[in-house]
Parts: C-alpha cells; structure tokens; sequence
C-alpha cells in the first residue's frame, strides 16, 4: 500500500496573550476567527482557529495562548517557518499594511519566489508569497478585501535534527513529490493547491524548545475516519509509534513524532467547525466539548476576556 497526504490540514503553535494573538491574526492578517474553544487537555485555556471564510482544511492554523508563558526557541524538531499563500499581485498591499502596524520584515527569494518574512507578536515566523492557485477567501475584514486576502497556507519549512530520515519520511510515507533542491533546502510539494508546499532544510540548526512562539505541531489531511485509520496502519507499518484515534470535535487526530523529531497529525478533513455552530456565527461564541460545558461558568469566569476587533 502506498498512500499520499493531499498536503497541510492545520498548523497549531504556542503563543502569549490571547488578545494580542487575535488582533494580530484577524485584525493586521484579516484571518476569521472561526472557531473559540478550549485546549482538550487543559480547558482554562483558549484554543483558537483562525483560516478562511469557511474554515477549510489547508487554511487553519491554531493557537495555545499562554499569557506569562517561557518564551521558547525556534529550532530543530519544528516547524521553522509558517508560510501563507495571497493572491497575484498583491504583494505590495501586505507590505504597505506591515508597515502600517509596524511590523519588520524582510524580502528574499527561494525556488524562484518572492518572500516576505516577518514574526508575530510572540515570535513566530512567518511569511507570504504569492501563487495562482488556491481559490481567493471570501473573507472580509477591515481593509482585508478577498482580492488580496491570504488563501490559506503555502507551506511549511521544517526544521530537522535528521534530514535526511526526515526527507524519507516525507517522500515514501507521506507521499509528497520531491521537487527540486536549492542551497540548503529541497522542496516537496503534495497534491492539493494550498497548504502544498513543504521546505526542508537540510542542515541542522541546534534543537528548538518549546515555549511561546513555537509551533507544537504540523497536521497533515486525511480524507475520511476511513482513511484516517489507513493511515495510521501504514504509519505504524513504517516503524513509527502512532497514538489511538482522537476526537478533537471538528476532526480526528492521530499523532506521531518522526525521527527529526518534529510532531507529526494527521487528521480528518470532516466534520469541519460549522456543525456545531452555523457558518455565519462562526468563532462569535465560546464553544465547548460536551465534557466539558457543565463547567461553562467557571471557565469563562477564568478564561482572559478577547474580542475580535477591526485595527484599521
């Protein structure tokens, strides 16, 4: 059996105050915030999706707001770089705006594109490059109109303590195409038209720690339960320890952590985050796993206030 991941499903980081995560993402990068829950495993705190107009696979990247929390160190065993995906020509708007709010970036080229790097509030980096394909977000926000809003991800770098297992991994397990190499990076790219594009680099660059502005893991689209559980055979048939199923309420998640130490999801593409609110009110309300709602009052009493709010 050989199997392919259509590419990124989401992105989940750690990060510090919860209001300055949501400003930043929505109110600078004009993402929705779609989903406003707690982290399952410690529900006095937020766990916060923010993607497109709908939420869909390739465009969510989520956050642990710690607020006080150690800052941790980007390095090896991590996503390095969080790429989004804007559509053509936009490029000048994004630079206009980070100069707006005062943020740094810088411009450089990999594999024939333009980048444009910058961090968040709490240190994680980022960056944008434009690309044809992708459908555009119908998501508007404050100056953030749909003709230059982000589409979801671009990709990733992953930063490896064994690049070279890591590279295996990605190619025969996951199923990406190897693409071409480039100083001290290779790309692999995967099938679907976001969230696509995978570098990794091919020197190691000291081991990260986890801490605020560290991503805690990348997850990669598995179609179905069906095929979830495919994948977590095939996974544990390539000498990789994979936990049980887990229910994450808006999909299924199994995890692994791969030989360059990075930890790996791979979770379902459905239910998605409208079916237990509508598409339309979407992250307007704190929502709650059922274990956990008889215990509403006490954790919104605990939970730091947050509010979605226009910069501009």
């Amino acid at each position: 059996m050989t199997k392919k991941t259509m590419g990124i499903h989401h992105i989940t980081a750690i990060v510090g105050h919860p209001q300055e995560n949501v400003d930043f993402y929505s109110g600078v990068l004009g993402l929705r915030l779609v989903k406003k829950t707690v982290n399952f495993d410690d529900p006095e705190t937020y766990h916060l999706y923010f993607g497109d107009e709908g939420g869909k696979p390739g465009t969510i990247i989520t956050f642990f707001p710690w607020a006080g929390a150690r800052q941790g160190a980007i390095g090896d065993g991590q996503v390095g770089v969080t790429s989004y995906v804007v559509p053509k020509g936009s490029m000048d708007f994004w630079k206009n705006r980070l100069e707006k709010f005062k943020v740094p970036y810088t411009i450089m080229e990999r594999f024939g594109e333009q980048y444009l790097e910058f961090d968040d509030p709490h240190g994680l980096h980022l960056e944008i490059v434009e690309r044809e394909q992708g459908e555009n977000n119908g998501w508007s926000f404050g100056e953030v109109t749909p003709d230059v809003a982000i589409k979801g991800f671009g990709g990733a770098t992953l930063l490896s303590t064994q690049p070279e297992k890591t590279a295996d991994l990605l190619g025969k397990v996951m199923g990406l195409e190897l693409v071409g190499k480039e100083g001290d990076f290779i790309r692999f790219r995967s099938s679907a038209d976001i969230g696509n594009v995978i570098d990794l680099k091919l020197t190691p660059i000291g081991r990260g720690e986890m801490g605020v502005g560290t991503v805690h893991h990348i997850a990669w689209r598995a179609v179905d339960d069906a095929d979830q559980l495919d994948w977590q055979q095939y996974v544990a048939d390539n000498g990789y320890g994979v936990t049980p199923v887990r229910d994450r309420n808006y999909f299924n998640a199994i995890y692994f952590r791969e030989h360059g130490e990075i930890l790996f999801e791979i979770a379902t593409d459905p239910p998605g985050f409208a079916h237990d609110e509508t598409q339309e009110t979407m992250g307007e309300k704190l929502m709650l796993p059922e274990q956990y709602e008889q215990y509403r009052g006490q954790l919104e009493r605990r939970l730091i206030p947050i509010e979605v709010r226009e910069l501009d």
